[in-house]
């Protein structure tokens, strides 16, 4: 008897293992469909290379959404980390800093829409993001909290800026109050949304954190408006993770 509750054990462990395994590989195969796809909407839509870059960021943004479905998120099988982790290499490697420049002609169109952006911008994303995914896995509406500003909010940011920014300022890099204030909504709203889906997993309560969304997003706009080049991938996510944190949206 002791023994069959043993191999039942075994049995179950080895279930969810594979469970846990099958869905990185359906986040990999995610995040690379994407990636071809944002790299060939400039042929197939007639959009920029620039338009591409921030569907790619609005789309891999969605992966949060998909770690509550992990049960193996802490050390050391930390599966949403293994999601995020190789991407810090694949995006450097595609960037024009790469020692392999051979790689490139493998991932032509990551290559491509990072040549036309901030050329370190998707790695920063990465890196965010992986650095999230390491010490918040279990909490992934942590993890929401920094990627979402830095997906939708940036994405809202710069395509409003450039389409209809009039009233223009310069921190550190240009910027236009009209595109602040489309991240400042754009970011509240993903919020939001992103609350009522987490809640149908963990004990959140969306309207007592309706005034820490506010907070988060003016936070994310404010270090979006700070931030050159494509730092804003690292910074969007730290301040808005630190906001969220600070006034109990995490607990």
């Amino acid at each position: 008897m002791h023994l069959s509750s043993e191999l039942s054990g075994e049995v179950m462990l080895d279930y969810e293992l594979l469970l846990n395994l099958a869905l990185m590989l359906l986040c990999y195969a995610y995040v690379l469909i994407t990636i071809f796809v944002s790299g060939r909407l400039d042929k197939i839509l007639k959009i920029s290379r620039k338009t591409s870059r921030k569907f790619l960021h609005a789309m891999i943004g969605n992966l949060p959404f998909i770690i509550p479905f992990f049960t193996y998120n802490t050390f050391p099988l930390n599966f949403p980390f293994f999601v995020a982790a190789p991407f810090i290499v694949l995006t450097f490697l595609a960037s024009p800093y790469s020692p392999f420049k051979n790689f490139t002609e493998h991932f032509r169109e990551l290559a491509d829409i990072t040549e036309e952006g901030h050329q370190l911008g998707l790695v920063f994303y990465a890196v965010s993001y992986t650095f999230l995914a390491l010490f918040f896995a279990s909490k992934p509406y942590i993890i929401a909290a920094g990627v979402l500003p830095m997906a939708y909010g940036d994405a809202a940011a710069s395509a409003v800026g450039e389409r209809w920014g009039k009233r223009r300022y310069r921190l550190f890099a240009g910027k236009s109050f009209e595109g602040s204030a489309a991240m400042f909504l754009a970011t509240f709203m993903s919020l939001v949304i992103s609350a009522v889906y987490f809640s149908l997993f963990y004990a959140l309560s969306m309207f007592g954190n309706i005034f820490v969304f506010l907070f988060v997003a003016f936070v994310a706009a404010i270090a979006e408006g700070f931030s050159p080049l494509g730092f804003d991938n690292l910074t969007v996510p730290f301040f808005s993770v630190l906001a969220f944190l600070y006034f109990g949206g995490g607990l």
